[in-house]
């Protein structure tokens, strides 16, 4: 794996987050002492996507319950050529950007007639960025890809070196943050951009609650199994004794808040003794710790919110259903 400095993205190369696998171990046992003991508890999403996560999440997408994939593909498929019209030739910037499958409509599109492309996948899956970069080259001649191995926020800084253009947040993974977390973002994002520079984010929109609820709660099991997966890490990493068997997938629609919420419910009492602090935190049977949200949005709301952080909105594209839509925006001058 080629290692380069943040501040010279090379072409052709992976940025891999220089810090020291005991330093990242203590932070990941930190968030995780802070996330149990708290009221109500929770644990922070991102710590679902180790190797296996990452790998479990590609099967989720391809689950018949799991409309988003399918829905967001018909979209971008159909107008991946507009876009590209629509913004001209830049740089694609990918947050999450996972396994590339369904970026490859628009690597297609910006690609035609052997046009050349920078690709710069961001995922804090370094194999998952190596296996995505050896496919998509094998694919597309024209198109080099410097991938980053960290989280969003410590690629933002990053994004003005790619000017001009286009960040995409696929796959609704806008919806995991919570309103906090996503003004957060905006703010990041929109900070690391020049005016001129595009952003293509994908939202799943408001809809029956029993398809939300199918979608979570998948008949193969394999969401259960991504929700397990966390627990599993953090007997791996952090030192603790779970006892896996006894967590529980739970999944279901908050109405007033508009969004899934997962959680992992303790079947039984567990002392979970978390090796780098030298902690062990008692999780009595019966306790939900939340792992995930996925908010689901109203389309006019999401454009008056996303213009408060310095975007104009381009075009919106939906699915034949309405069931999911892509917003392409612009970053403009303050």
């Amino acid at each position: 794996m080629a290692t380069v400095s943040p501040d010279v993205p090379d072409a052709d190369s992976i940025i891999v987050d220089p810090r020291h696998d005991d330093a990242a171990r203590l932070e990941f046992a930190k968030s995780v002492a802070l996330g149990l003991t708290d009221t109500p508890p929770w644990l922070h999403s991102r710590f679902l996507y180790d190797e296996r996560g990452s790998q479990l999440f590609e099967e989720i997408c391809e689950q018949p319950e799991y409309y988003l994939t399918n829905s967001e593909s018909e979209i971008l498929q159909r107008y991946a050529t507009r876009i590209r019209d629509e913004t001209g030739p830049l740089t694609l910037i990918e947050l999450g950007s996972g396994s590339s499958v369904k970026t490859d409509y628009l690597l297609s599109a910006y690609a035609a007639n052997r046009a050349p492309v920078r690709y710069v996948p961001v995922d804090v899956s370094a194999t998952i960025l190596l296996q995505a970069k050896d496919a998509i080259v094998a694919r597309h001649p024209t198109v080099t890809v410097t991938g980053i191995a960290d989280t969003y926020e410590h690629a933002f800084p990053l994004f003005k070196e790619f000017s001009p253009s286009m960040v995409m947040f696929l796959g609704s993974s806008i919806g995991n943050f919570d309103q906090r977390e996503s003004d957060i973002f905006w703010q990041g994002v929109s900070a690391g951009l020049m005016p001129g520079d595009y952003v293509l984010v994908g939202v799943d929109l408001v809809k029956d609650e029993r398809i939300l609820h199918a979608a979570y709660n998948d008949a193969a099991g394999v969401t259960a199994q991504f929700t397990k997966n966390l627990f599993t890490r953090i007997n791996r990493e952090l030192g603790a004794s779970i006892d896996v068997d006894q967590i529980e997938h739970v999944a279901r629609y908050n109405t007033e808040w508009q969004r899934i919420e997962i959680y992992a419910r303790f079947l039984s009492q567990q002392d979970v003794y978390l090796h780098p602090l030298d902690r062990t935190i008692i999780v009595p049977s019966g306790t939900l710790v939340m792992t995930e949200i996925s908010r689901k949005y109203d389309l006019e709301k999401t454009k008056q919110f996303l213009r408060c952080f310095d975007f104009s909105i381009v075009d919106v594209f939906t699915d034949e259903k309405r069931w999911f839509g892509l917003l392409l925006l612009q970053r403009v001058g303050r």
